[in-house]
């Protein structure tokens, strides 16, 4: 018996007539009409219009009347005075990332952070006054220093502050650090120190200047080199302009440092045509203040511990070699000028005051002791015979001068040698 498939899908369908099905007829308007039936039960229409209006008044209330972005409070003591443009910019970067621009103003607890600043060499006599500023704005800074000149105790004070970090390290080793600026400060900077070791010396110049630069170009960071006066070596030129190429002997016993430096200002350079670093380049003339090493060899530092330990005062050759001494404060502001500005230098940091060595063996005799004596030597070799800064250039764009006089600042640096000299003597006393 064959067996059938029975098909009864549409038994409930109409019939017609001659009894063949017939499907409904097509409403092609029920689609868009059944959207509608949907937002008018139930009043949900009513509904959706009052969430608008309500979202509506919030978001008008809580903007402001213009879309400018509200600045960030920036503590009173930050240094300089006038928020420069790079912190302006900085600062527009940082409310855009949190959508601040969207309301208007900063969320609740969100409030300007501090940089996160490492200075290399910041244990030394200029770096860390350095730090102190940086600190006292509130930077968190992170001090590198390998203590060839630096000393533990010029930073002992920030120890246990949350904002402070210090690493012993050898620039020339590569460093890892996440951080928004370099001060590169790192190399002895005296004539004592760095003929000690001069292949030492170039090499803290030349591969610690790469590995710094190194590290502001992986993690964007902008970097200010520390220069000096002696890439002008034995000036033709008096007073020395940025423009000038310099006089220097590139075999001379102080080319280490003289030639070191003037190829990390090379290296600095091609960093920032190359590879796009943010650099700023620093010339910095003689300076002095508390903190300086006592023993290091520059005419300063020489006269005051010698005056102080009734020594005679050295001056080498017939005495009237001129030099230009700032005080270390005003130095710092200048540094920090150069570094929050858009000029990249080089800048002459100096104070155009001019003194002989004998004018110098004078004032230190006025401030400690009247009858010191003065004993001539043979000058040293490559002894430049004249310095002194043109700063017209860092007073134009940078708007920073010095301002602390020699017979102002050096009774500060007196006081310091004089407590940290007999202090010694004392502890070295009571210690037999």
């Amino acid at each position: 018996m064959a067996s059938e498939l029975i098909f009864r899908g549409h038994e409930s369908q109409p019939i017609t007539g001659d009894g063949a099905y017939s499907p409904k007829p097509p409403k092609p308007w029920l689609t868009a009409t059944r959207p509608i039936h949907y937002l008018l039960r139930e009043q949900r229409l009513i509904f959706i219009l009052v969430g608008i209006a309500i979202a509506t008044i919030f978001f008008t209330l809580r903007s402001p009347s213009s879309n400018t972005i509200q600045p960030i409070p920036i503590p009173d003591s930050y240094i300089p005075n006038e928020l420069t443009q790079y912190q302006a910019r900085s600062t527009q970067h940082f409310a855009t990332g949190f959508g601040i621009n969207s309301v208007g103003k900063i969320p609740l607890g969100l409030k300007r952070k501090g940089l996160r600043i490492v200075v290399t060499g910041g244990a030394g006599f200029v770096g860390s006054h350095l730090v102190d500023r940086l600190i006292a704005r509130g930077d968190s800074v992170i001090v590198v220093d390998n203590f060839f000149t630096g000393r533990k105790e010029n930073v002992m004070h920030h120890f246990g502050n949350p904002n402070f970090e210090l690493i012993r390290h050898d620039v020339v080793e590569p460093l890892l650090l996440e951080v928004d600026q370099i001060y590169h400060l790192a190399c002895p900077a005296s004539p004592v120190h760095y003929k000690h070791n001069p292949v030492k010396t170039i090499k803290t110049n030349v591969v610690g200047t790469l590995n710094m630069l190194g590290l502001a170009k992986r993690v964007g960071a902008r970097f200010l080199l520390t220069s000096t006066s002696e890439v002008y070596g034995d000036p033709l030129q008096h007073p020395q302009v940025e423009t000038y190429w310099g006089n220097v002997n590139p075999i001379g016993v102080r080319s280490c440092y003289d030639e070191g430096k003037r190829t990390a200002e090379t290296l600095t350079m091609d960093y920032h045509r190359g590879a796009g670093v943010e650099v700023r380049i620093a010339r910095i003339f003689n300076t002095y203040g508390p903190r300086m090493c006592i023993d290091d060899g520059r005419v300063v530092s020489n006269f005051v511990a010698q005056a102080l330990r009734k020594e005679p005062l050295t001056v080498y050759g017939d005495g009237k070699q001129t030099r230009s001494f700032q005080f270390v404060s005003d130095l710092v502001e200048g540094l920090m000028r150069l570094m929050e500005g858009e000029h990249v230098g080089p800048f002459n940091l100096g104070n155009p005051g001019e003194f002989t060595m004998l004018e110098l063996a004078q004032v230190v005799q006025e401030t400690i002791d009247p009858n010191a004596k003065i004993e001539f030597r043979p000058n040293t070799e490559d002894d430049p015979h004249k310095r002194k800064p043109d700063i017209s250039k860092a007073k134009d764009q940078l708007g920073w001068e010095p301002k602390v006089a020699l017979r102002k600042g050096l009774p500060m640096m007196v006081s310091d040698f004089r407590q940290r000299i007999f202090g010694d003597r004392k502890e070295n006393a009571s210690t037999q």
